[in-house]
């Protein structure tokens, strides 16, 4: 892998956390998480090898369970007592990875900060570049003690669909839709069954990999060009879409990396949208 130094202060390099593995106050998350189309078990494959010490955060899991949509943010109370479990406390420095490099991260780095914790940082090339380096593994659970964990929610940061039509309506924000230019034209059916094709009038399509380079949040100025080659104004508030609310977050994390915070993840996606009659669809 291309040996270029992590893009973003809120990302950490694999030589850094080998240094840091037995720091009392860090603790890493393994954050990884697969569509059903990828044909991987997270979960499994946390068993089967992880970072020494390294807690799994399962997106489907630490979820609101009353909600028919997948994976939706759950309560702060459900949050705080899940993280209970995992053994993370208030106070904690956290560093996020996934098994893809830079994809569910992304996602669990989001939610953290959205419940409010201040040192939250991803792997810069995630398992895929530790392993590559030959750097210990460790196998089975991780469980550690249980600690207090106070979680506030950021309702600032989250989008719902009256959010969205209201972006859209009044131009307020850019709503950027991070699929896959196909599924965003309509051309291409959507992974879940029942849901209609195509985007929402007035969003814009910037697929998420434009951001990425080997796995990796790529240099910040081809960041800035995907977001520019896409009509996207870096500098004017933005609301990220997907299909189910993961793969956005790559974007909202890119944003951030970026110094631009002023950012929404629409947390029902398409996954919402798609499926609700009331809503406006268009193709290309």
């Amino acid at each position: 892998m291309n040996e270029r130094p992590p893009s973003s202060p809120l990302l950490v390099s694999t030589q850094w956390l080998a240094d840091h593995l037995d720091a009392p106050d860090i603790i890493v998350v393994d954050g990884s998480f697969y569509l059903p189309t990828m044909k991987r078990n997270a979960h499994a494959e946390y068993l089967e090898g992880h970072i020494p010490g390294a807690v799994f955060f399962d997106v489907d899991k630490i979820s609101d369970h009353s909600s028919n949509l997948p994976h939706m943010l759950p309560s702060p109370e459900g949050f705080s007592s899940a993280m209970r479990e995992l053994g993370i406390g208030d106070g904690m420095s956290i560093v996020v990875y996934d098994g893809m490099g830079l994809y569910g991260a992304a996602r669990v780095w989001w939610t953290f900060k959205i419940f409010g914790v201040r040192e939250v940082l991803i792997l810069d090339g995630g398992l895929p570049k530790w392993k590559s380096e030959g750097r210990p593994i460790e196998f089975g659970e991780i469980k550690r003690t249980p600690r207090h964990f106070t979680a506030r929610l950021d309702h600032s940061a989250v989008a719902n669909a009256d959010d969205v039509k209201q972006a859209l309506a009044s131009k307020s924000a850019q709503v950027v839709d991070v699929r896959a230019a196909d599924r965003f034209a309509g051309s291409a059916p959507e992974p879940r069954p029942g849901l209609r094709s195509g985007h929402m009038p007035g969003a814009l399509n910037l697929p998420f990999g434009a951001v990425l380079e080997d796995g990796r949040l790529a240099p910040l100025d081809t960041v800035a060009k995907a977001f520019k080659d896409a009509g996207v104004d870096m500098n004017k508030p933005v609301v990220t879409s997907c299909g189910s609310g993961v793969t956005a977050a790559i974007l909202t994390f890119a944003l951030e990396a970026s110094g631009k915070t002023k950012s929404k993840l629409y947390d029902g996606s398409w996954a919402e949208w798609g499926a609700r009659a009331d809503l406006p669809v268009v193709k290309d």
